[in-house]
């Protein structure tokens, strides 16, 4: 059989619902293996509390959305981190100064969402309390 019909990837060959429910289950085993991360934990604990927060902190539903998002971001950021850095444990645990760089990246990104994070919502409260 060549390759064609047999791809290594069963996922590639499906289509449809079929393709679509087994999506869903490879992003829940994603989220298993993000909850491992103690950091994806902890953003998971602050998301639980700022999230509802966000309904009650925002005056218009952009407002509550960007709020929302950008809590939400900061978790999609820390997936992505996690990924490359499992990607590159993968390739070998010898030091790489590539290595170092790729992890180092993940984990700058993982910062700059953090900040804006809190900038947006110190500015929401600000906003909301200052006057």
């Amino acid at each position: 059989m060549s390759s064609v019909n047999n791809p290594v990837n069963p996922q590639k060959a499906r289509r449809g619902l079929s393709r679509i429910w087994h999506a869903t289950l490879i992003s829940v085993d994603g989220f298993r293996a993000g909850w491992n991360e103690a950091a994806f934990r902890q953003e998971v604990l602050c998301a639980a509390v700022l999230v509802p927060a966000a309904f009650w902190l925002g005056q218009t539903w952009f407002e509550t959305a960007l709020l929302a998002a950008v809590v939400i971001l900061v978790m999609i950021i820390e997936l992505l981190n996690s990924g490359i850095e499992a990607a590159i444990d993968r390739v070998g645990p010898e030091w790489h100064s590539f290595s170092k760089s790729a992890k180092d990246l993940g984990s700058a990104a993982v910062l700059l969402s953090i900040l804006l994070c809190c900038g947006i919502w110190f500015a929401a409260l600000w906003h909301r309390f200052s006057g």
